[in-house]
């Protein structure tokens, strides 16, 4: 979801919820700490250079169980963060405690931001040897378009 649809989805909402990707929801006393521009400049393990931008939400709750961050509070947190940091319309990131940092993507689902999970995996497949994964059926599945036939090269 891209910073300009989560905008738009909060300027619908009376009051936020996030569901994680297991679907239990966030506890509703969660505060924002920090809203970040991240720049990730890399190499891949095939030598190309790459760099991506996002922006990132961390959720975190406390024990100030009567708290409640409103639609409205968190588009001005928003308009801050693009005066002051990137006004550039980039993917939403969301950082949310589990056994770690879990790091997701967000979509909305009726009236809820539900957290995406991200996976990693290897973009330079072609470069690393990676053998692609064949589609695999039963000989008996396989239909012959031509017979065999001595000298038909068939066999």
């Amino acid at each position: 979801m891209k910073l300009s649809e989560f905008k738009a989805a909060l300027a619908q909402m009376s009051a936020l919820k996030f569901l994680q990707a297991n679907g239990q929801a966030v506890p509703a006393h969660f505060h924002i700490t920090e809203a970040a521009f991240n720049t990730k400049h890399f190499i891949d393990c095939g030598g190309v250079e790459r760099i991506e931008k996002n922006i990132s939400f961390q959720l975190w709750t406390a024990n100030d169980f009567e708290h409640r961050l409103m639609p409205g509070k968190l588009l001005q947190i928003i308009e801050i963060y693009e005066r002051k940091i990137n006004a550039e319309d980039l993917e939403v990131e969301v950082e949310y405690q589990a056994e770690t940092i879990g790091k997701y993507g967000l979509s909305i689902e009726g009236c809820d931001f539900v957290f995406v999970p991200k996976f990693t995996n290897c973009l330079a497949q072609d470069a690393c040897g990676i053998p692609q994964d064949k589609f695999k059926k039963p000989m008996a599945e396989l239909k012959s378009t031509t017979s065999c036939s001595p000298g038909g090269g068939c066999c």
